[in-house]
């Protein structure tokens, strides 16, 4: 479903497989670098795989972590009412809301009006002969990436697809809460959905060690449930996932002829350049 959504958002310029696998590569990085640099690092792959501008590719990254974050903040304010206890919630459902309606709001605009963002970004950087080169391209690709948002029924579909994963995300959490709490509710797992997705949103450690198990044991104590055993539960939904997605993200990787040392390099490096022309 996730492969689906990234491709509708890349209005179909890439392969299935391609996407897919490159999906994985990216969970693979985010496991074992910090501050999800896999997001980074598999929009440069699949950049090069499609043939496609690096800021074309992210901008799509970028839209498809933010229908995450509202996604996780809907499921909170759904969930937040039969939840004891958890008015915390609310804001932070309320505040991630806010933010990423104003995010589609600023990029639907940005999109729509690219012939004027370009002339505004071109008479700002004309100071910055370098700056003012490489946003000709880049600047306009990434533009190229939010045109998706303006494509209602492709977006509409986007939602869709979206829609299903987080229905598959809840009847996860539900089947992994049953092996350890066999009286588990329903809402139970998705509230935790809701909070442990938008608690590790933001960049942290790799992968999110520890930040989810954390996450995991103090939400289920809301419902009364053994500390214990929710640290357990997190443990291994976590391991599974890194399971998962490594052998799915290695076999990505080695079918690319690519190493994780030869992409971090090239993550240092990317990151480098961009350090120098900004400069």
């Amino acid at each position: 479903m996730r492969g689906l959504v990234w491709r509708t958002l890349l209005q179909e310029k890439a392969t299935y497989s391609q996407v897919f696998f490159t999906l994985n590569e990216g969970y693979l990085l985010n496991n074992i670098l910090p501050f999800r640099l896999g997001e980074i690092g598999r929009a440069l792959l699949l950049a090069e795989k499609a043939k496609l501008r690096f800021l074309q590719v992210f901008s799509t990254v970028i839209i498809e972590r933010g229908m995450d974050v509202g996604m996780a903040a809907g499921l909170l304010l759904i969930t937040l009412p039969f939840v004891v206890g958890g008015i915390w919630a609310k804001n932070a459902a309320l505040v991630a809301g806010a933010l990423t309606l104003s995010g589609f709001i600023g990029m639907y605009l940005l999109a729509r009006n690219s012939q004027r963002a370009t002339a505004w970004f071109n008479r700002a950087t004309m100071r910055w002969p370098v700056l003012n080169r490489l946003g000709q391209t880049q600047f306009h690709a990434f533009l190229n990436g939010l045109e998706v948002i303006t494509d209602a029924r492709r977006f509409l579909r986007a939602i869709l697809w979206s829609l299903l994963d987080w229905g598959i995300a809840v009847l996860q959490y539900y089947w992994f809460l049953l092996a350890f709490f066999p009286n588990g509710k329903l809402l139970w797992a998705s509230f935790l959905l809701g909070v442990s997705s938008l608690g590790i949103a933001a960049p942290s450690s790799p992968g999110s060690l520890g930040v989810f198990e954390l996450i995991v044991v103090g939400t289920l104590s809301l419902f009364g449930l053994d500390p214990a055993k929710a640290l357990a539960m997190a443990l291994v939904a976590h391991s599974s996932n890194y399971v998962l997605t490594g052998i799915l993200g290695a076999y990505g990787l080695a079918k690319d002829g690519e190493t994780i040392t030869g992409l971090y390099h090239r993550l240092r490096q990317f990151s480098q350049s961009v350090n120098a022309n900004a400069g």
